[in-house]
């Protein structure tokens, strides 16, 4: 039997508080220490005020998929298709990236109330993936 291809993201420097959280599968983005917003994917500066000052913070990780795509083809061997890729807009407001799994990628609607759950990848890498919220 084949050996099951994984990839694996680089853990950067500007992403490692985001990859240090879900190994502990808690959701963080960043949030400005000036203005208070929250951002995802990381970024030096306020896109609201400019501050270069932030920190991380724990989010919910409930929220609705904002727009998705399925995808029909596998461009790696690490993705088996079809399989959805979408953006998933945060209870609180900020927009992440991720796959909706735990459901046919048929059955993925905008507006669907949706969950993080955690896959773990490695020793250093845990990925959150959305899963159809539960009720």
């Amino acid at each position: 039997m084949a050996e099951e291809v994984k990839l694996i993201p680089q853990v950067t420097p500007e992403l490692k508080p985001f990859f240090d959280a879900a190994r502990h599968h808690q959701l963080a983005v960043q949030k400005c220490d000036n203005c208070g917003k929250l951002r995802f994917p990381p970024a030096p500066l306020c896109l609201a005020c400019d501050s270069p000052r932030s920190s991380w913070v724990a989010v919910s990780g409930r929220g609705t998929v904002f727009s998705f795509t399925v995808m029909h083809r596998a461009y790696h061997p690490a993705f088996k298709a079809p399989y959805t890729l979408a953006v998933i807009e945060l209870d609180e407001g900020v927009k992440i990236t991720s796959n909706v799994v735990g459901i046919e990628p048929s059955r993925v609607k905008c507006g669907m109330a949706v969950e993080v759950m955690f896959d773990r990848l490695s020793d250093e890498v845990t990925l959150p993936r959305f899963r159809p919220a539960a009720g």
